[in-house]
């Protein structure tokens, strides 16, 4: 299928950046903690990122001004709806509708024949007779509404027991409360934010918890689609979830600033008992983001700031984590970045964001499109990886690995 006109026009963007930074792709990936696979997808249009943060980074690496990066936001703009509508199902087509033969067509009345002339003195049958009192009009009736009201309150109760029945052995902590779709959380905020919830570290590696049989689960896909897999598959993070949180003020002259993040889990039930899918052999890259590190099994869990390691240079560099009170403008956004991970239970947890700016207080709670994140230990069930020379899923033992 040819790519969309606007694809090859972000993916031209991109492919000039990175030709006027001059570095490898390998080189670029490690400073933007992808792999170099991935980043030439971008460059061929063969893919285009789910976020945008990831083709800001570079486009900051690469020296590009303002202008520059808003001309190449409004490209990936336009790429990415182009993306969708790719990825979108045609509707299917309408059926016309044909008026089908008669078969045994009723014999039609004969024509009458020409009768005695109308009398004109006589009045018109058609014409309403104003004499005639108008009949009483129909009052609504006020209690159609109570059955509808039985059948909804029956509806729910029923509902209600088959949830409790469904899931005898869940310790539930108080629900997760709606939460509107990321950033368009409220109009009134001083600040946008937005998710990045099927993240590999490394841009590469990761494990899904898939309750299907190997012959039933496709090839894994690249990262900037494990969305979309993830979503067919009705997988679950195995051992470990990575979320990106991006936060950029709506004012560049008014500060938001961040005070705190926290961690709330509702509900914890044994690990799953699927199989796990490894998405590569594993991989590593030069460069550890900065990050939030939150163990799951823990009675309360923490946001705990964990420095980064960059050692794509002669010397290996410290990225100092991310100390609250932070501050973000419009022009000064910021990446939270956390690694959630569980043994010992199948986690449903969402975290809380602490701002104040302009003399206003308040806390945005961070879901996965208005549902908890959810994470599930992987320890112990069976791994498989994908034999790419056969293609099919093949288990650590057949490849070779351990664990």
């Amino acid at each position: 299928m040819p790519k969309d006109a606007a694809v090859d026009e972000f993916a031209g963007l991109v492919r000039t950046l990175k030709a006027r930074d001059g570095r490898s792709y390998e080189a670029l990936g490690r400073r933007l903690s992808v792999s170099a696979s991935t980043l030439h997808r971008y460059c061929s249009g063969a893919t285009v990122p789910e976020e945008f943060a990831v083709i800001d980074r570079l486009a900051r690496l690469c020296g590009a001004d303002e202008e520059e990066r808003r001309a190449l936001q409004a490209a990936w703009t336009e790429a990415e709806r182009a993306r969708r509508r790719a990825a979108s199902p045609a509707p299917p087509p309408v059926p016309t509708m044909s008026a089908a033969p008669e078969s045994n067509p009723e014999p039609s009345a004969p024509e009458p024949g020409p009768g005695p002339a109308p009398d004109p003195s006589a009045p018109d049958p058609s014409a309403p007779d104003l004499s005639a009192p108008e009949a009483p009009r129909a009052r609504p009736r006020r209690g159609a509404p109570a059955p509808l009201l039985v059948t909804a309150a029956v509806a729910l109760v029923v509902l209600a027991l088959a949830a409790l029945l469904g899931h005898p052995t869940r310790r539930a902590s108080a629900p997760a409360p709606a939460s509107p779709p990321p950033g368009r959380t409220a109009a009134s905020l001083p600040f946008t934010w937005s998710i990045g919830s099927q993240l590999w570290e490394g841009g590469c590696g990761h494990t899904y918890l898939v309750d299907r049989a190997p012959r039933a689960v496709a090839a894994p896909p690249v990262a900037a689609d494990a969305g979309a897999w993830a979503g067919t598959h009705g997988a679950v993070h195995g051992g470990e979830a990575l979320v990106r949180i991006t936060v950029q003020g709506r004012s560049q002259s008014d500060a938001v600033v961040l005070h705190a993040l926290h961690v709330r889990v509702v509900d914890r039930a044994a690990p799953l008992l699927w199989n796990a899918y490894r998405m590569d052999d594993g991989c590593g890259g030069a460069v550890t983001p900065r990050h939030f590190a939150v163990d799951l099994d823990r009675p309360r869990p923490l946001a705990r700031p964990v420095d980064g390691l960059d050692a794509s240079g002669a010397e290996v560099r410290k990225i100092p984590a991310v100390s609250f009170p932070y501050k973000v403008t419009s022009s000064d956004p910021e990446e939270l970045l956390v690694f959630a991970r569980t043994a010992a239970c199948d986690c449903r947890w969402y975290l809380e964001l602490e701002w104040s700016a302009g003399g206003r207080t308040g806390t945005v709670r961070i879901t996965d499109g208005g549902k908890p994140f959810r994470t599930s230990g992987a320890k112990g069930r069976p791994a498989y990886v994908h034999d790419s020379a056969e293609g099919r899923w093949i288990t650590d033992s057949d490849s070779g690995q351990t664990g």
